[in-house]
């Protein structure tokens, strides 16, 4: 038998060097198995080693001890690192799990959002109204000559025809002259005694409420009573819980009006707590009829002033009219309105603040601007630069296209069958007596109330108006109130001819506006004062109450320079009708014309109102 090996250990077999351990450097490995020279392969190849069986036996056999001792000595090390690398791969694989996750959730989201922005575009152009146009040809050639206008602003006799629009046309405007509150004789002032107090809630808003505080002077004048200061209802329609305070400044309307009538803030407390209704002094719009005469006042009203001591009118809407009345009455009514009531120094302070950024100018220009601002409008100019320049030019525009307005006419305006079942829906919920009233009656068709000039303008026809007078396409329009009905649907047509439009919400920050932001009515005081001290007032509806109280205070205090603008709507209907023949020289004449006849200067007629046409002898005098 030939020599046996010495017998093999299992562990010579389980050993696995360290360059087998997950994580370990290769190089290591190799200078641990192969570090000394006896068992280099080299040295064995040199030696005669051929047999392999022989090479791995010797080789093992003779560095067990030592590799046993290594790893003992390095056993703790090894299994440290064998701990921290399976930590450091483990982490590595959950933060790629969670790169991975990310990447497919943001790649999926990127997707899905592509495909949900493009269906929200679709929604949108679903959503949003294509803009609505009813004079497509006419706005075409307004355009072009809006184009041809300004090609020519440097022509002399260009600049010469375009000054006109921004003055009144009418000499004869000028030698009226606002004197209301001229002293009167003494026989004509306030009565010895006294019949009791008048108390007034007027309802609706800021204009409504002017009207009827005016009025109340003037009743409580006529009744020889004292006037509390009026109260203003709350309205569902308005939400706003001003009071008088909060708008006009009481100390100055008592003190202007102390030498006609009798005012105080409060009732006595004897009368405060008594219950007005019980008593019988509660007297509604239903007690007395539309533009009451001194008459009914006597006869319904007086005795029971009489007997209680005190009246409360409660509305009190339009319930004085404006003839017959005593000139005494007439004048003090024009007295109220244009001279005792001025806002409160909050709402002039940024009236001011917003007429001045419109203007882009400093100083006060006229009886308008120091009756309405106050102190509030500087009187000398701020430097030398503002001396050279003039203030910009604007056009003040109160375009009456608001939902209830638009509902309530009747009229179409060319937005289809959409727009027909809205404002139809918005009638069975807002109007219901409308309803009923038309259940019974003959329905006049859309097309003849527009003929019949009871339709309210829109935006579309306003700007053809303007277009129409020759105002410049870069003319700078100051937009009253500004929620219209269809909005941008609607305001397109206008702003393709007239881009420079402004509101109170584009000139003023959010937080100068914040103070107002839940009182309409005083809101509606800095819409007011914007329309008054315009360079040109335009409106679309002479009927209503901001209209023909801005009007009236730029007749009155205008001095013959503050044009108004009023369309015959009955008129720009029938020329409107030619949209598809008519030539543009011809429309331009014929509105030209049309708003010319509603300039001229006239004295108020019978009936008419004062505070709109203050033109009479009870409120201005004429020069001789």
């Amino acid at each position: 038998m030939g020599k046996q090996l010495p017998p093999r250990r299992m562990e010579h077999y389980h050993f696995r060097g360290p360059e087998t351990f997950p994580g370990s450097d290769p190089s290591i490995g190799r200078r641990i198995s192969w570090g000394d020279n006896h068992c280099n392969p080299k040295t064995v190849l040199l030696n005669g080693w051929k047999n392999d069986s022989a090479y791995h036996t010797a080789c093992k056999g003779g560095h067990v001890g030592k590799r046993h001792l290594w790893l003992r000595k390095h056993m703790r090390s090894m299994a440290f690192m064998v701990i921290l690398m399976g930590f450091v791969l483990l982490l590595d694989s959950l933060m790629m799990s969670i790169f991975d996750s990310r990447n497919v959730q943001y790649h999926s989201a990127q997707s899905k959002s592509g495909g949900l922005e493009e269906e929200d575009r679709s929604a949108y152009i679903n959503d949003e109204k294509l803009p609505i146009q009813m004079y497509d040809r006419l706005l075409n050639l307004a355009s072009g000559a809006l184009a041809e206008v300004s090609s020519k602003t440097s022509m002399k006799e260009f600049k010469q025809e375009t000054s006109r629009l921004w003055e009144e046309p009418y000499p004869k405007a000028s030698a009226w002259k606002p004197c209301a509150d001229r002293k009167l004789p003494s026989n004509l002032g306030k009565f010895d005694k006294d019949n009791g107090y008048i108390l007034i809630s007027a309802n609706g808003g800021l204009n409504q409420q002017r009207v009827a505080i005016c009025n109340a002077v003037a009743v409580a004048s006529l009744l020889n009573a004292t006037l509390v200061i009026p109260r203003f209802l709350y309205s569902n329609v308005w939400n706003d819980p001003s009071q008088f305070g909060d708008i006009y400044q009481e100390e100055y309307f008592m003190n202007v009006l102390k030498d006609e009538i009798n005012i105080v803030k409060e009732l006595p407390p004897d009368l405060g707590s008594l219950d007005i209704e019980a008593l019988g002094s509660l007297i509604t719009d239903a007690d007395l009829p539309k533009e009451a005469k001194p008459a009914d006042y006597f006869r319904n009203i007086l005795p029971i002033l009489l007997q209680n001591g005190i009246v409360h009118f409660l509305g009190f809407g339009n319930r004085l009219g404006f003839d017959p009345l005593p000139s005494k009455l007439q004048r003090l009514r024009c007295k109220c309105n244009f001279h005792a009531l001025k806002f409160v120094p909050k709402i002039q302070q940024v009236g001011s603040l917003l007429v001045r950024r419109i203007r882009k100018y400093d100083a006060a220009r006229s009886m308008l601007d120091r009756q309405l601002l106050g102190n509030f409008m500087p009187e000398n100019l701020s430097n030398e630069n503002d001396a050279a320049r003039s203030p910009s030019k604007y056009l003040a525009l109160h375009l009456r296209f608001e939902m209830d307005m638009v509902a309530y006419s009747l009229c179409e305006f060319g937005g289809g069958a959409s727009e027909k079942k809205e404002l139809q829906a918005y009638r069975e919920i807002h109007f219901p007596l409308l309803i009923e009233r038309l259940k019974n009656s003959s329905p006049v068709s859309p097309t003849e109330l527009r003929k019949l000039g009871r339709c309210p303008l829109t935006p579309e026809e306003a700007a053809l108006v303007l277009s129409g007078l020759g105002f410049k396409r870069g003319t700078y329009i100051y937009l009253a109130g500004s929620h219209i009905y269809g909005e941008k649907s609607r305001m397109d047509s206008f702003t393709s001819l007239y881009p420079n439009l402004v509101t109170k919400e584009t000139i003023l920050t959010p937080h100068e506006l914040a103070p107002f932001r839940n009182f309409s009515s005083q809101l509606a005081a800095l819409d007011f004062i914007a329309c008054a001290t315009a360079d040109v007032f335009a409106m679309t509806d002479s009927g209503s109450q901001l209209s023909s109280l801005v009007t009236g205070l730029r007749t009155y205090y205008g001095g013959g320079r503050a044009p108004t603008l009023r369309p015959n709507k009955k008129r720009l209907a029938i020329i409107l009708s030619e949209n598809s023949t008519i030539g543009w020289n011809s429309f331009e004449y014929r509105v030209k014309k049309m708003i010319d006849e509603g300039q001229r200067v006239r004295v108020r007629g019978f009936g008419r109102s004062i505070y709109r046409q203050p033109r009479c002898p009870e409120c201005m005098c004429k020069a001789q």
